[in-house]
């Protein structure tokens, strides 16, 4: 046998496609291209013919005698059809059924651009929260939480690297640009080997590389931000002409340089307001983050990328206070081929996640996390039926939990010890193609964690668990960097796919993940002021198993796909704080950590149309999520802050026209968990408040409907540029959602007693002692955007 190889390229702009198929007409075999667009398929001796199609691309049809083994790389151009009807497709068309992976969301950027932006700015996350299994936080908030998994259990991936803190202005914007993602892939289980480090769900987002013919761009303006983009080769290439054909239109050119360049920047000018008046002029408030990429190609054999990342927020009173936070990421990768069938991607990763807080004359206060990490993985291709996957990674992190500086008399410094870890892992996986109807996934983690001193303190308590009493009976002390705990556990993952006919299959997949490093969370949704904790003597790793089952069905030619999936998913360890726990610069956080048993289940519907004028998708979740934790209501179960009974998720375009389309989203959930302060009492001498039963209320229902039209410039052959206008209306029918909400003592008798449930307004709790007012804060009435975007 031998080997054909390659990579796919787009001939518009030489951008490697990930996903395209190539199929063998002869022997009904076919592979997808791997992330970096690289194909090995192993044939026998032979001519065949092969076939290189993929999403809204002219196929590509090759006639080959493969004697020997063989590189043929291919570039693709856009496929234009004139039609009342344009059909586009993604991938093969039956991709959902016949495709290995279950409890995966391909994000369509193409739908994204096109559905109701929030001041004007298309945001990812957004429409990662519309997916079916995902609750989001409330309104205004770029948190989601995943099949009853909080925030810090989603490993978010910018180009491999992992981001912190994806939100900007507290959460209203995520710290995603859209105009720069190629593709961005959800996993809610089935998660491979590969992937590792959090509980729930993996968000992996992957830049543009940077287009390789000739220099292009795009500028946008809304009404929060503006945001421009450019990109080209790198080399006498960036200064060519575009040219013409003998009739005069624009065309591409066919050679492409073998370097290219991609450099975004964002900025919001929402401080801009306070110039206005003569008293703000020294505040501010604004967020910009940086992408950039250069990609190279060596040979067929070698190609490097250098990826960076920089986003900031700042929140500044004149010099009075300053609050500001942000992530900056670098990610350097080798792909390398070493034969035929071997393929390599080492990839070197810098990570840091910060924050500042400052009070003029008071203190300053600064914390954060950063990640040196290293990664190799291997993809071997045996067979057309057998595909291996195996690598290591490993990562080094310095987690700054704070460092208060008073400058007031009176206020002592607080500098909690430094903590450093390193971070192991070695995988491998192999997919098979067992019979033309029964394949299999099986793969096996095992992750090394290594807790290193800072140099670092551990106290012994008196009472462990007490948040009251304090008293340290002992101490050990670690030097820097040397060994206090190491953690081993095995991650094993499985997944099997049956197709029951060409149009429907059934899945099955297990996967353990293990989670090393805690975000500190009181509440419900991460704020910039959360920081990270490694594992350790206190803070055991979070396990979770999961099991889901699917049902996989295409109908009418692969225009509608639906899917039907139940899932189960046992935590231990999961991380949980005692009432009144205070966590920022607490030297012993450690006595109001609890630990214990949480587990989720539920079933997820979802159903998509993917062809003609008008597409969109439908989902729907019923899902449950509870907790035990010893220390927490007595042992008594208790739902989790995530636990929302039913969501529904309409997501729809439609095409009025080549230029015009309208776009609509339309959420509901029902109110999920919390708990309220209902007054205070001294116990000891100390102050205490006193809180309802742990997540006994409910907020309500939530639900919002937005909408947008595009209108796009008429494209023209002989045009060098074109534009688009979207304009949206957020919140259609003005729903009072709560964003914040206040509990104080009662001031007025004509409120409404409650019992279990909590709707808008202003509410009682009644207990012994006295009453409290329930004060609900709405963030966004009925909200219209409008926003331009130039592409050069």
């Amino acid at each position: 046998k031998v080997s054909l190889t390659g990579t796919v390229k787009d001939n518009k702009n030489g951008e490697d496609i990930i996903g395209a198929i190539i199929s063998i007409k002869e022997t009904k075999q076919g592979v997808a291209t791997n992330p970096y667009g690289f194909y090995s398929i192993t044939l026998p001796v032979g001519s065949y013919t092969v076939v290189y199609s993929y999403i809204g691309f002219r196929a590509v049809e090759k006639k080959i005698d493969l004697q020997s083994d063989q590189a043929i790389n291919i570039s693709l151009n856009e496929e234009v059809i004139t039609t009342e009807e344009v059909v586009v497709t993604e991938k093969r068309a039956d991709a959902n059924v016949a495709d290995m992976k279950m409890s995966k969301v391909e994000i369509n950027m193409a739908q994204l651009k096109k559905l109701p932006p929030l001041f004007g700015e298309p945001d990812l996350i957004k429409l990662v929260q519309l997916q079916p299994g995902v609750v989001t936080a409330g309104e205004g908030s770029s948190a989601f939480f995943v099949r009853g998994g909080g925030a810090d259990q989603n490993l978010i991936l910018y180009d491999e690297a992992p981001i912190y803190d994806p939100s900007h202005l507290f959460g209203l914007f995520s710290a995603f640009n859209t105009s720069i993602i190629k593709t961005s892939e959800l996993y809610k289980g089935g998660i491979p080997a590969n992937y590792g480090g959090r509980l729930s769900s993996v968000l992996d987002v992957r830049s543009i590389d940077g287009n390789t013919k000739r220099f292009t761009g795009a500028a946008s303006v809304g009404l929060l931000a503006a945001r421009l983009n450019v990109q080209g080769p790198l080399g006498p290439q960036l200064f060519r002409k575009r040219k013409r054909d003998s009739l005069g239109n624009y065309v591409e050119y066919e050679d492409g340089a073998k370097a290219s360049f991609m450099l975004s920047a964002r900025r919001s000018f929402i401080g801009y307001v306070f110039q206005f008046n003569p008293d703000t002029r020294n505040n501010d408030v604004y967020f910009y983050d940086i992408n950039g990429k250069l990609n190279w190609n060596i040979d067929d054999k070698n190609r490097v990328f250098l990826s960076f990342y920089s986003g900031r927020d700042l929140l500044a009173f004149g010099n009075a206070f300053k609050f500001d936070w942000g992530n900056n990421t670098t990610t350097l990768r080798w792909n390398h081929l070493f034969n035929k069938r071997l393929f390599s991607n080492t990839t070197g990763i810098f990570s840091l996640y910060d924050y500042g807080l400052a009070l003029r004359n008071i203190f300053t206060w600064n914390a954060g996390i950063t990640e040196f990490s290293l990664k190799q993985d291997f993809t071997y291709y045996i067979s057309p039926k057998n595909t291996l996957s195996f690598g290591i990674t490993s990562a080094i992190r310095q987690f700054q939990p704070g460092d208060f500086k008073a400058e007031a008399p009176g206020i002592p410094n607080i500098n909690l010890d430094r903590l450093k870890a390193l971070d192991n892992a070695i995988y491998i996986s192999d997919k098979i193609d067992l019979t033309p109807k029964l394949s299999m996934e099986l793969g096996l983690r095992v992750s090394v964690f290594s807790n290193l001193g800072g140099p670092t303190t551990f106290f012994k308590y008196q009472s462990p668990g007490s948040i009251q009493n304090k008293t340290k009976i002992d101490s050990s002390k670690y030097g820097d960097f040397q060994f206090v705990e190491t953690f081993v556990n095995p991650e094993p993952r499985a997944s099997f796919r049956y197709l029951i006919n060409d149009k429907s299959s059934l899945k099955l997949s297990y996967n353990r993940m293990v989670q090393n490093v805690h975000q500190i969370i009181v509440g419900v949704v991460p704020l910039p002021t959360s920081f990270w904790l490694p594992s350790t003597k206190y803070l055991k790793p979070q396990l979770a198993d999961q099991i889901a089952l699917g049902y996989f069905r295409n109908f009418k030619d692969n225009m509608f796909e639906f899917s039907a999936e139940v899932y189960y998913k046992e935590m231990q360890n999961a991380v949980d704080f005692a009432g009144n726990t205070v966590a920022l610069l607490n030297r012993d956080l450690p006595q109001s950590i609890r630990q214990g048993r949480a587990w989720s289940y539920g079933l997820e519907l979802f159903f998509l149309k993917t062809k003609g004028k008008f597409t969109g998708q439908i989902s729907y979740t019923l899902a449950w999520a509870t907790r035990n934790i010893p220390g927490i209501e007595n042992g008594k179960d208790y739902f989790s802050t995530f636990d929302r009974r039913h969501s529904i998720n309409v997501v729809a375009t439609y095409d009025i026209s080549p230029r015009v389309s309208v776009g609509g989203t339309w959420t509901y959930g029902s109110g999920r968990p919390i708990t309220f302060g209902t007054g205070s009492s001294i116990q000891g001498g100390i102050p205490v408040s006193v809180y309802t039963e742990r997540n006994s209320y409910r907020l309500a229902d939530y639900h919002r409907l937005d909408l947008s039209v595009t209108l796009k410039s008429k494209k023209r052959l002989d045009r060098w540029w074109s534009s688009e206008t979207n304009f949206s209306i957020y919140n259609v029918y003005w729903m009072k959602n709560p964003f914040s909400i206040t509990v104080q003592p009662e001031t007025t008798n004509n409120k409404t007693n409650i019992d279990g449930s909590l709707a808008p307004g202003e509410l009682v709790i009644n207990n012994v002692n006295q009453s409290s007012e329930v004060i609900l804060t709405y963030l966004f009435p009925i909200l219209p955007s409008i926003s331009y975007t130039f592409n050069f």
